[in-house]
């Protein structure tokens, strides 16, 4: 007993004090002398580590670039020797806060490209198109999101993707709307004039 309490006495006085006082109280004396000496054991600590994804990971729902906390072992065992997480520090939280607002200005500078095609295309006008006519209001054919394409690239050198042209289906002459889905936020309405020759 006195080595140890001489030992927590080198380590802390309040530690000594705290550990003497409790072994007072908890002390049973048996018949041959001998001193009972009860300990108590803190709950477990659980180790987590704040980690940054490199790569997607679908199998944790998550993306590139989140911030999760994680086990240790889990991050020892599979992220690191993986190299699919890293652990965060200062500086690449610093590093992140400036990607995040680097592609946030990039995505506010398409959007706004998308905003001023939207508007030319709808100051043009109607587009006219020309189709082989039939009986009545008739077509042959019918008008297609590659033909609206390419009258685009004809009238207004802008080049766009048929996959983000919605069309009503067109066969008959007349006037129609098309939708042109140029960016999540932004569409454009773009008239359709067809006409027989």
């Amino acid at each position: 007993m006195s080595s140890t309490a001489s030992i927590l006495s080198w380590c802390s006085p309040s530690l000594y004090q705290s550990f003497v006082g409790a072994t007072n109280k908890s002390q049973k004396s048996l018949n041959n002398g001998k001193v009972v000496l009860t300990v108590v054991a803190q709950k477990k600590v659980k180790k987590v580590r704040k980690v940054i994804l490199k790569e997607d990971m679908p199998d944790l729902g998550k993306k590139k670039g989140e911030l999760l906390k994680v086990r240790a072992g889990f991050y020892r065992n599979f992220l690191l020797p993986m190299g699919k997480a890293q652990l965060v520090t200062p500086t690449l939280l610093k590093e992140m806060k400036m990607e995040a607002e680097r592609i946030e200005a990039e995505k506010e500078r398409v959007k706004e490209e998308a905003q001023q095609l939207a508007r030319i295309l709808e100051t043009v006008g109607a587009f006219k198109i020309k189709r082989k006519g039939g009986k009545g209001k008739q077509i042959f054919g019918s008008v297609t999101a590659q033909d609206l394409v390419d009258i685009i690239k004809a009238q207004l050198q802008r080049d766009v993707d048929k996959k983000i042209v919605s069309l009503p289906e067109i066969r008959e002459t007349g006037e129609y709307v098309a939708e042109l889905k140029l960016h999540p936020e932004v569409i454009a309405r773009v008239r359709i004039n067809v006409y027989a020759n």
